[in-house]
């Protein structure tokens, strides 16, 4: 998979996937990682835990600290199994394996195996490690990881566990830190601004997994920030909940922008697609003509086990929503 978007992959992401690579040896087995919403959904439990021990082949030992979504857990738990795991290719006789050795406290969304013991969705999502207070935190794709304080965490995932499983949750909580952080100017990626780049991150999609139609305008300035591919992604998503004849413009707006790069394009037509949005269908068409072909895509290492996660291109994306129109 060719990554065609600028190099600006977020920095905790990297940093994990160069310490998978270097510190377990490549298996011949590849997965296709799910998107953050199919993790949560598909989970029954939302958990912090402290591990006790991990091995690569019998699992995780936990200890329940705090369920924070779904019935009550607690005492130790077994993590034996995944449940969101498509495998693309395997060889050599290895299976999935747990690597969360150096792991002390991990938030967890899990899901209840036929063996008695619990299930994350893959050996690489699914759960959230914490050191020194601080989350590495997958809020849209474990390729794309932020690093939030638990303050900010717990509340803003418990609530996007809450939603997908038609609960109430704390909107006053929620209210004020998007209008907190989506108020600022979009953060650029520098050592200077990369925590408030993390925190519009969470916001904004939080937004998305929330499919909140307020705060609208202060989605606009992130649309349409093409120095910053990431928080473009993630305004593209959090106006899914969006369905106007404004938003429509913006979108369209943003696949026309010659300095856009594919990846937030493919991302908004997705948007669009969720709008079923039968008058665009001849535009669609056109703009599809013009698209571009190129490949795009997470990035990262070629011997990443997730390496057959795929993005269409703009083109195919915008091609096959004509079609379905």
């Amino acid at each position: 998979m060719l990554f065609q978007t600028k190099p600006t992959c977020f920095i905790i992401s990297l940093l994990w996937t160069l310490t998978f690579l270097t510190t377990h040896p490549v298996l011949a087995l590849t997965w296709k990682e799910p998107w953050h919403e199919q993790v949560v959904q598909k989970a029954d439990y939302f958990v912090i835990a402290k591990v006790i021990s991990s091995d690569p082949e019998k699992g995780v030992t936990a200890t329940v600290i705090r369920t924070l979504g779904g019935n009550e857990l607690t005492g130790n738990i077994k993590i034996n199994d995944f449940y969101l795991l498509d495998i693309c290719s395997r060889s050599g006789g290895h299976g999935p394996e747990f690597h969360l050795d150096k792991a002390d406290t991990c938030y967890f969304f899990l899901k209840q195996n036929t063996s008695g013991g619990y299930s994350i969705a893959t050996p690489t999502t699914g759960f959230a490690t914490v050191f020194g207070k601080k989350v590495r935190a997958t809020y849209r794709h474990s390729y794309h990881q932020a690093r939030v304080s638990q303050e900010v965490y717990e509340p803003t995932m418990t609530a996007i566990f809450r939603k997908y499983h038609n609960l109430d949750y704390d909107k006053i909580f929620v209210n004020n830190f998007l209008s907190r952080y989506l108020r600022l100017p979009p953060a650029k990626i520098n050592e200077d601004q990369m925590e408030t780049f993390f925190l519009q991150h969470a916001a904004l999609e939080t937004m998305y997994h929330l499919g909140l139609n307020n705060n609208y305008t202060l989605i606009l300035p992130f649309l349409h920030d093409s120095k910053n591919f990431h928080l473009q992604i993630s305004a593209a998503r959090a106006l899914s909940g969006i369905n106007t004849a404004d938003s429509k413009k913006h979108l369209i707006d943003l696949l026309s922008d010659k300095e856009t790069e594919n990846f937030p394009k493919t991302v908004a037509v997705w948007t669009l697609a969720s709008y079923n949005p039968k008058e665009l269908k001849d535009l669609l068409r056109k703009l599809a003509s013009k698209a571009s072909e190129e490949e795009t895509g997470f990035g990262g290492n070629i011997m990443d086990p997730r390496i057959c996660t795929r993005i269409p291109s703009v083109k195919v994306a915008l091609t096959e929503l004509s079609e379905q129109l």
